[in-house]
């Protein structure tokens, strides 16, 4: 490969698993985890990197807005969400040198409204008028119907409004959150996806687990040629309306009614419609944990998210915790306590884990890759 290419293409093993992932040539990183415990783990990063093109990376200013950050080419659509804005609000964000790092507006009667950014850890006020009551039932009734999560769109886009109800059940704030497609984000796993195995994606709340369901959901179905069905809760993954967006690519999208419901359509999924890849978000409650695994031993391949830090986290919780296998108390007869060198009670994987892979998504650009079997074995 000449000096002059744009990627490089690394080859690593993680705990037996051959993995080769693209990077961008200018900050890339790949090193071993030496200071943890899981000391074959590997650390996946892609540093922000600023690749020029022949317009020297310049964005768009189209109602769909696209840049280039080396590998990785970002779509939005804000001004459809800046519409449902007071009109002031609006020419603010549209006179912000950051608002291509745009993460959420937040609208809280009686509050200034606040903007906040990637990497920030507070917010910026748009100005120093507090939001009224007439501001947010003009932006409720833009959005349209809140489902039983309190969770709208705005359609054929991929933004989120949440809101935030009083005892009495009126909105009283709304959090405009920004969803964009971005192509080339899973490029640092994607050679895990050819060859089936189910892949847990773990992070908190933030980190960007949706936008990368997204991104995998179009690789499967469009590159590697899988049959992807997508249990779309919130609408979050494909989008609100009947349409789902372009961004998840020939992948088939199915709505869920209401999100306790989420179990029965991820079974109904396998049962009705033959997919090869099931791709759930926010996998959070026992009767979802246990839908995983039947789908898992059904051979069908998941990929999957969950909130949570790292791996030892997961474990120690009790409904989740079966995601990657789960842990019983074992009593060990006294030769095999004495050939282990441990005490008589022990803990063991109850059974194997549905997903196999286990991705820390502890930073945007910053991932740990589990082979699970092993990684437990080590704490």
């Amino acid at each position: 490969m000449s000096s002059t290419a744009a990627f490089q293409i690394h080859q690593t093993l993680i705990h037996g698993f051959s993995v080769s992932f693209k990077s961008c040539r200018h900050k890339a990183c790949l090193s071993k985890n030496k200071n943890d415990n899981q000391m074959k783990n590997v650390r996946l990063r892609l540093s922000s990197c600023h690749c020029h093109s022949n317009q020297n990376g310049a964005a768009s200013q189209q109602a769909a807005t696209t840049r280039e950050d080396g590998a990785v080419v970002v779509q939005d659509d804000l001004s459809a969400l800046l519409q449902i804005l007071p009109k002031d609000l609006c020419e603010n964000l549209l006179k912000q040198s950051r608002r291509d790092e745009l993460l959420e507006v937040v609208l809280d009667l009686g509050r200034r409204p606040e903007a906040r950014f990637l990497g920030d850890g507070g917010g910026e006020f748009l100005r120093n008028k507090e939001i009224s009551r007439q501001e947010l039932e003009a932006a409720q009734a833009a959005v349209g119907e809140f489902g039983g999560d309190n969770r709208a769109g705005i359609e054929g886009t991929l933004h989120r409004i949440s809101a935030v109800r009083s005892r009495k059940g009126v909105i009283v704030g709304l959090t405009c959150r920004v969803g964009r497609a971005v192509t080339g984000h899973v490029d640092m796993v994607r050679d895990l996806l050819p060859y089936g195995e189910s892949i847990l994606f773990l992070g908190r709340p933030g980190v960007g687990k949706t936008t990368v369901m997204r991104e995998i959901a179009r690789v499967l179905a469009d590159e590697l040629h899988k049959r992807v069905v997508i249990v779309d809760t919130s609408n979050e993954i494909g989008g609100d309306g009947d349409i789902p967006h372009p961004a998840i690519g020939g992948a088939r999208r199915m709505q869920v009614p209401e999100p306790s419901l989420q179990h029965k359509v991820m079974v109904e999924a396998v049962e009705n419609h033959m997919p090869e890849v099931v791709i759930v978000d926010e996998i959070g409650t026992e009767a979802e944990a246990l839908a995983c695994r039947t789908i898992a031993e059904r051979g069908v391949m998941l990929v999957g998210t969950a909130h949570g830090e790292r791996l030892e986290n997961l474990l120690k919780n009790p409904i989740l915790c079966d995601l990657v296998g789960g842990v019983q108390v074992v009593t060990l007869g006294d030769d095999e306590a004495r050939a282990r060198g441990t005490q008589k009670s022990v803990l063991e994987r109850k059974a194997p884990p549905t997903f196999p892979l286990l991705i820390e998504m502890r930073e945007r650009s910053y991932w740990v890759a589990h082979r699970v079997c092993v990684s437990l074995g080590l704490l």
